[in-house]
């Protein structure tokens, strides 16, 4: 089954899962110049490498919108871009636009968690906009979990040619709310420090003592200290107590977690959008605070732990 390329009313989310860099260009190439055929604004944020093959491969490369790739941005920033960029053109009066993109992973040197969070979350966020939109994971170096959770986040998988719908695909709300990110490696070592119910400065002073004996660097270093703050604060006000803090290091990597006795946000979205009821007691502004900053995960697995990390995104 086909997907007519224009005059589709909201956001239509795609997975490629591809084996070689032909079958990439299989999928990409064909939907690119689909979009441009029929004058719609077409963009692709990739890889060097696949934003290379993709250049040489198409007829007229000019009328695509090359965007840097997204592996050196924040999940929530990814999201207000993306947001204002269709809404912008849907203003300007586009039926429809098409969007290709390689999403962060391992095996790109990303975390998973807040992007496996992103990509469940954006099928309800970018609902009401006319885009379609292909993830793009390459199996060649995509780990296998990464791999079930694009199946269950993406609503249709295109492959040789066909867009077709995906059973596999969950509700959004369903897939965040039941996750739960693994402990980092790190933590299988005693931690550094271990702090029950401190004061948000007296975690700040305590990660700062500890970021000296690493070689993180030091603006990651205030994002953590600022991050643990706001993680701290709202764990103390919205969350049960004890609330704990431990932190572990590595030469160039740091990761601090942040666990009290709750529930966690009821809210599946927190921290990846800011909004309205963070600012009346939900809890959440200070969490989208830390996820602007550095990569995020939570568990919900007795209790809820937020775990922030800085410096290399994977241990070395």
């Amino acid at each position: 089954m086909t997907i007519a390329p224009a005059g589709r009313d909201g956001y239509l989310h795609e997975a490629a899962i591809y084996d070689s860099d032909d079958e990439m260009l299989d999928v990409v190439v064909p939907h690119l110049e689909a979009g441009v055929d029929a004058g719609l604004p077409t963009f692709a944020a990739l890889q060097d490498h696949e934003a290379a093959l993709v250049r040489a491969a198409l007829r007229e490369q000019t009328s695509v919108g090359f965007l840097p790739g997204l592996r050196g941005e924040r999940p929530p920033a990814t999201i207000q871009r993306l947001t204002s960029l269709l809404r912008e053109l849907t203003a300007e009066g586009a039926e429809q636009i098409r969007v290709v993109s390689t999403v962060p992973h391992p095996g790109l040197g990303a975390l998973w968690d807040d992007w496996s969070r992103y990509e469940a979350a954006i099928n309800e966020l970018l609902d009401d906009l006319p885009a379609w939109g292909i993830c793009l994971y390459d199996r060649r170096i995509t780990p296998q979990d990464v791999l079930h959770d694009v199946e269950r986040t993406h609503p249709r998988i295109a492959s040789n040619g066909s867009h077709l719908p995906n059973d596999r695909y969950q509700d959004p709300r369903t897939f965040i709310l039941s996750r739960t990110a693994p402990p980092d490696p790190l933590e299988a070592q005693p931690p550094a420090i271990e702090l029950v119910d401190p004061t948000p400065a007296a975690s700040r002073h305590a990660v700062q003592d500890t970021a000296r004996r690493t070689l993180v660097d030091p603006a990651d270093v205030q994002a953590l200290i600022l991050a643990t703050s706001e993680a701290i604060t709202n764990a103390m006000v919205h969350g049960q107590r004890p609330v704990t803090v431990r932190a572990w290091t590595a030469m160039e990597r740091m990761v601090v977690t942040v666990h009290d006795g709750g529930s966690g946000p009821e809210d599946p979205y927190v921290g990846l959008v800011p909004r309205p009821s963070s600012f009346d007691g939900g809890g959440g502004f200070g969490l989208w605070l830390a996820h602007q900053m550095l990569p995020v995960a939570y568990s919900r697995d007795i209790g809820f732990t937020v775990r922030l990390t800085a410096g290399a995104p994977l241990p070395q």
